[in-house]
């Protein structure tokens, strides 16, 4: 509650400074001769509420044209008659009148109202509406909450904090990226799902400028080099998720899969203030593998070997045959991945302005390094501006926000994780007597070789969004919006012949460089008009508005070889082979006109209808226009006389549903067009080329059609706040590669198919104020969804290439696999189900298993509590699910590979690869639902706790401490139960402390 209020006051700060030049004019130039010749004294005080003091409170003399405004420390002074009646008022908080009588100092204690919490009015993008009146679905957190995590990826801070909200970390590595997804999987292409990001008004381009396929086995390229992971978190003001077709139906084919609006921090009007901010910390990843040591390592390959019937170990078993140290152990997790990460983070922020024109200038610096083994550095520096002006008669009113981010990382080529769970506990060290890569006479490949396959990614994002409206009559205002937005990614890997052991005797000639170039740009404007008028006990607002919108696309991949040295492996010029593997560019050109028509009867009874007619450059003639729209309404029951009369208990009341329509046009640029690449191969001198793609005019817009129906109910004067929602969405008209015979020369084309996909599920939230007195205060929030996620209906499915990894009436994200039946009593082998009883276990017979991944439930538990200037919050994130245990990815127990301890017992019997039966049951057993396992977990998510306090020079100061991924509980085999990958760092355990000053 508090955090709404905080984010209140500057608004009211500026409508008191409005009210208080107003009054002085007025009390200056229109008061008459009986009223000056009243006796009148001053009257001084101190505003307070229960966590200290509250300045911008409007103090006013009731009935009379005089009031001010609380400064900066919750003091006032106004002139006033014994008679007069002052009138204290601030938004969150109950309206106060104190006659003045005798008095000459007043001190006043505000109390909440929390009814009055249901006025914080939320962005819906092209318009904003009142938490009580909205009848749409839109969860919000705000920069109370992002500040209180040291993240460097925007969508880490909403992890746990919003109902239908699935988000998961790829990797722990810095600047990887995150999937997110909002009420669920909509599309068969897993990047036909991607929500719309809207920052300032500006539409967000989230295309990875990485190249994944050229630069292979990379950590971020495909993992999200994209203009989200650059933004910077410590300039973001709050993050708004439109959720259900009410919300997002206004943006179209774009607000298929959702709608994340980032706003921003802006100018407040107030006095001139300087905050500076600082931060450091350690990080260390949060999991570790309970792995072999030495001693039952080589048990377990001594055993192989004489369950293979192998009674001399081959010259390749360096590991027991004496080549390398048998009473020799190292940590190998701890020596390559546990090194600790150093954070740091600076920022300042100068805020000045009046009543017509405020400036925001924010500066923020931010370094981690590596827990990798080496020297690596993550590094981002932020410059925002921010500035809004408004004239005097309020007519007029300008916007301007700017973000312009520098992001570089410097990591090793390749993430190390898998080295470190898979090298003999035995293994040689890393370095010989000289410093030098250790190779121990052949026998060892280093993993530090990978160090040297240096990776730097250089980035840069800047983003622009003005807005300038004009109320041209009473009732209407001219609205314009505009933006741009530029980002540019410079990535590089070098492969320098000392990679290798130099046994082989290479030299700079076998070295490579590999640069990847990519950059996204774009520009929108959208020009809008907005109409309301009351009418008595009713009111209606209109919008009408346009989008244009274009965005230009590119990339580049070069690889350079055959260098004469090292030392110029980064000057290509110094390369006697180039190839330019892709040198693509695209634009993409969007158009839509869309409008909102809303009505409000007695405050009561709400209906809101939205529109959209898109226009895409991804589709051929004809196809290239669409229509969506959807319908909300909403009753406010609780203010019914039934419910006050009878129901006292009930505090807010509000039935609401939607329903409607969106589309997709995720499908990337030029897919209907027929297409050709260069061969490489010169013919008669030229180049020829060679068709890559079929044309195909005919396919269009995926369609998602979305229900919704939800209660908002408040008890107790808001003290208990919960809100019931159910959803389903479903999407049809999938874009998908329709398979084709071989005789075409292609293995499929994209066109629309009638598959239809369903998401439906339950969200709960629930907000308490549990505790409120002056000293001590406790908070809670809770949200848990409950998702279901099923292909509807594939014609032909079997018959299709798509056999193997759907399955109607089941969830899209299953796994088909093995059923694993246990190990036979005979040979100690495992043993599967054969379906077809055929007495043969076959891919395509056999592998009929199915495993859902699609998580059971998920949400989170957030506590905030306060003690005089104390603050503690804590969020525990839950998620109930199924994944892919250590098995999927590690090799069968008895070769040269460590193995988790659990392999100890249960397991057949090992092997060193000399048992083709082995091999074969072991292959079969790492894609069965053996393979599979609990994955749930809890996890302390995030910690926060801070002491605030005023210097005796009045400067404000906080100190605080901070933990991202304190805790994890779970039964979960392998290293994350969040990304559960076994060859990517999970995510780091990250401690902070830091100060705050504001001057």
């Amino acid at each position: 509650m508090k955090k709404k209020l905080i984010n209140q006051r500057s608004t009211r700060l500026l409508y008191g400074c409005l009210l208080a030049f107003t009054s002085f004019c007025v009390t200056s130039y229109a008061s008459s001769p009986l009223e000056l010749q009243q006796t009148q004294q001053p009257i001084t005080g101190t505003v307070t509420d229960a966590q200290g003091v509250v300045p911008g409170v409007t103090v006013l003399v009731k009935d009379k044209a005089s009031g001010t405004l609380t400064d900066e420390n919750g003091k006032f002074s106004i002139v006033a008659t014994a008679n007069d009646v002052l009138v204290f008022s601030y938004m969150g908080y109950k309206t106060v009148e104190i006659t003045v009588a005798n008095q000459t100092a007043i001190y006043l204690q505000l109390e909440e109202d929390t009814t009055q919490l249901k006025e914080v009015v939320l962005n819906a993008g092209y318009y904003s509406v009142k938490d009580r009146e909205r009848t749409g679905s839109i969860s919000r957190i705000t920069a109370k909450d992002i500040e209180t995590q040291p993240v460097t990826n925007v969508l880490a801070t909403m992890q746990g904090r919003m109902a239908g909200v699935s988000i998961t970390q790829t990797s722990g590595v810095p600047g990887s990226g995150f999937d997110i997804q909002i009420r669920g999987r909509n599309s068969l292409r897993a990047d036909g799902n991607n929500p719309l990001y809207i920052v300032d008004g500006m539409p967000l381009g989230t295309e990875s400028l990485g190249n994944s396929s050229f630069l292979s086995g990379l950590i971020l390229p495909g993992s999200g080099v994209n203009s989200l992971s650059i933004l910077n978190p410590a300039d973001i003001e709050s993050i708004e998720v439109l959720k259900d077709a009410d919300a997002t139906a206004i943006y179209g084919s774009r607000g298929a899969n959702g709608v994340v609006l980032i706003t921003t921090k802006k100018a407040k009007s107030g006095k001139t203030t300087l905050i500076l901010n600082s931060f450091s910390g350690v990080g260390s990843i949060s999991r570790r593998l309970d792995l072999m040591n030495t001693e039952q390592y080589l048990n377990m390959r001594r055993q192989a070997f004489a369950n293979d019937g192998i009674t001399t170990y081959p010259a390749s078993a360096h590991d027991i045959n004496g080549n390398w140290d048998e009473n020799r152990y190292t940590d190998w997790q701890k020596e390559l991945i546990g090194n600790t990460s150093l954070h740091r983070q600076v920022d300042a922020s100068l805020s000045v302005g009046n009543e017509f024109t405020n400036l925001l200038l924010k500066v923020t610096n931010y370094n981690e390094t590596s827990v990798f083994h080496g020297d690596f550095e993550y590094g981002k520096t932020a410059f925002q501006f921010s500035g809004n002006h408004q004239s005097s008669n309020k007519k007029l009113n300008m916007g301007l926000s700017i973000q312009y981010v520098i992001d570089k990382n410097d990591l090793p080529g390749t993430d190390l994780t898998l080295d470190a769970i898979n090298l003999a506990p035995n293994a040689p060290a890393l370095y010989d007597a000289e410093g030098n890569l250790n190779w121990e006479n052949s026998t060892f490949v280093n993993p530090l070789r990978k160090i040297k396959e240096e990776y730097l990614a250089k980035s840069n994002f800047f983003n622009a969004g003005g807005t300038i409206s004009y109320a041209l009559l009473p009732n209407l205002e001219l609205k314009t919006m505009a933006g741009f937005s530029s980002t540019r990614l410079n990535e590089t890997k070098i492969s320098p012949s000392t990679i290798y052991n130099p046994a082989f005797g290479l030299d700079s000639s076998v070295s490579i460089l590999l640069q990847n170039e990519g950059y996204q740009q774009s520009w929108s404007l959208e020009p809008q008009m907005h109409w309301k008028k009351d009418f008595g006990k009713s009111a209606l607002s209109v919008l009408v508005g346009s989008t244009f919108q274009e965005r230009n696309f590119g990339s580049r991949a070069i690889e350079a070889m055959g260098f004469t040295s090292n030392s110029l492996i980064y000057n290509m010029a110094a390369a006697a082979n180039i190839a330019i593997y892709n040198n693509d560019n695209s634009i993409y050109r969007y158009n839509a006109v869309f409008g909102r028509v809303n009505y409000n009867l007695h405050e009561k009874y709400i209906i809101n209808l939205t529109g959209r007619r898109d226009g895409s450059s991804r589709f051929g003639p004809g196809k290239q226009f669409a229509n969506f729209g959807a319908i909300g309404a909403a009753w406010l029951f609780g203010k019914e006389r039934l419910i006050r009369e009878r129901l006292s208990v009930v505090s807010f009341g509000k039935l609401r549903a939607s329903y409607g329509s969106t589309g997709s046009d995720q499908i990337g640029n030029y897919q209907f067009l027929d297409t050709f690449s260069s061969t490489g191969i010169p013919y008669q001198g030229s180049i020829g080329l060679e068709p890559t793609r079929l044309f195909n005019p005919d396919f269009s817009w995926e369609i998602n059609k979305k229900f919704e129906t939800a209660i908002d109910l408040g008890l107790w004067n808001d003290r208990i706040f919960i809100t019931t929602a159910y959803f389903r969405n479903r999407s049809s008209n999938q874009l998908v590669g329709i398979p084709l015979p071989g005789t075409t020369g292609f293995t499929s084309i994209l066109s629309n198919f009638p598959a239809e996909v369903e998401n439906s599920g339950i969200e709960l939230e629930w907000h308490s104020k549990n505790i409120e007195t002056i000293n001590f205060s406790w908070s809670s929030s809770f949200n848990v969804t409950f998702p279901k996620n099923e292909l509807i209906s594939f014609p032909d499915l079997e018959r299709s290439t798509y056999a193997n990894q759907y399955v109607v009436g089941e969830p899209l994200n299953i796994r088909l696999v093995y059923h694993y039946t246990g190990m036979n009593p005979e040979t100690g082998f495992y043993e599967f189900e054969d379906y077809n009883n055929d007495g043969f276990i076959r891919p395509g017979d056999d592998r009929k298993k199915h495993i859902d991944l699609t998580p059971s439930y998920f949400g989170g538990l957030q506590n905030s509590l306060r003690y005089k200037k104390w603050h503690f919050d804590f969020l525990f994130q839950f998620t109930k699910q199924l994944a892919p245990n250590f098995n999927t990815y590690k090799s069968m127990p008895g070769l040269a590979v460590n193995q988790s301890v659990d392999v100890m017992t249960g397991t057949q019997p090992y092997s060193a690869g000399f048992n083709s039966q082995a091999t074969s049951a072991y292959t079969f057993y790492r894609t069965s639902d053996a393979a599979f396992t609990d994955a749930s977990f809890i996890r302390l998510k995030n910690i926060a706790l801070s002491y605030a306090f005023q210097t005796r020079n009045g400067w404000g100061c906080k100190v605080y401490m901070q933990g991202q991924n304190v805790l994890t509980f779970t039964n979960y085999k392998g290293l994350d139960p969040e990304n559960y990958s076994g060859s990517k760092i999970p995510p780091l355990r990250v401690f902070t402390l830091g100060t705050q000053l504001t001057f």
